[in-house]
């Protein structure tokens, strides 16, 4: 008797254990998204303060409803970033702009909220060095890294046989202000940038500081003209009234020299050799003389 009431109950039971595991289930599975976000899932790469635009519709497209949009950086909780009355038809649309990588999503209220979509915020940098250094000075440099947060790790890097090479390392203090530097070892000009690697914040970024800085030695120099045009030069050509170059007796013809004279700033080609008159190392012909504002003789800065 006892089995054949066991054998009834078995069917119910059996029942019962599949409803309650089928609800298990379904609580435990994640609901699925009620709001709606154009590219949720996708990673955008944007830059530093550049609008990222955030659009969707809510269910059962109802106007009028609340829409806040959210952000969490990496490792951080959601925080809400704006807020909107959904337009017809429940659409939404934010545009904000970037200032720090993270996840963003929409949420509505009383509908859910939508899957999240990744913005990875490349930093930005900038920065000023000054375009000439005398011979045993040190090159500064100064500028700030965005956003403006203390402590984070720059670097200074000189191109160098086609590669760029580390010559300094900073911290950024308050408002994400820096100052780099270093010594040069050699006399030219050179290319140098600023290089941020990257952390929690922020994607890496490189920028390329604008022109070349040149380091400048100082030579003894004078001028020739008068009396001499017409005459060959020793480069090539005829000395006239509009040659615009330097004699110089030991660089190759044709090599160009930055001059530095009082503020004013020259590039001259070697055109003639000399001169021959002891001290002296350059020679200016009357029309670099006057590009510079230079005297008779004195003491200019040079690139070689």
């Amino acid at each position: 008797m006892r089995s054949t009431r066991m054998r009834g109950r078995a069917p119910a039971l059996a029942a019962a254990a599949a409803t309650l595991t089928a609800g298990s289930l379904a609580a435990a599975a994640p609901a699925a998204p009620t709001v709606q976000m154009a590219g949720a899932g996708s990673n955008e790469r944007v830059r530093y303060g550049e609008r990222v635009a955030f659009s969707g519709r809510v269910p059962q497209g109802l106007a009028g409803q609340t829409v806040r949009l959210e952000h969490a950086p990496r490792g951080g909780r959601w925080r809400s970033v704006s807020s909107k009355s959904t337009g017809s038809a429940g659409s939404y649309r934010f545009a904000v702009k970037a200032r720090r990588s993270g996840d963003y999503r929409a949420v509505a209220q009383g509908s859910g909220t939508s899957s999240a979509k990744r913005v990875t915020v490349v930093a930005g940098l900038g920065g000023r060095a000054g375009r000439y250094v005398k011979q045993g000075a040190s090159v500064r440099v100064r500028g700030g890294l965005r956003p403006g947060l203390s402590g984070r790790r720059v670097a200074l890097q000189l191109r160098s046989r086609g590669r760029w090479k580390t010559v300094d390392r900073a911290r950024t203090r308050r408002g994400g202000r820096f100052t780099a530097g270093f010594t040069p070892r050699k006399l030219g000009g050179f290319r140098l940038r600023m290089r941020f690697g990257g952390d929690a914040h922020n994607a890496a970024v490189s920028r390329r500081l604008r022109g070349r800085t040149y380091v400048l030695r100082p030579g003894h120099a004078s001028w020739y003209g008068p009396g001499l045009y017409g005459n060959r030069l020793g480069c090539g050509g005829r000395l006239r009234t509009s040659t615009v170059g330097v004699a110089n007796k030991r660089l190759p013809c044709g090599t160009k020299v930055v001059f530095r004279y009082r503020g004013r700033t020259a590039t001259l080609p070697v055109v003639d050799r000399g001169p021959y008159v002891g001290g002296r190392e350059w020679d200016l012909t009357a029309a670099a003389k006057r590009k510079l504002g230079f005297g008779s003789t004195g003491t200019v800065w040079t690139s070689k």
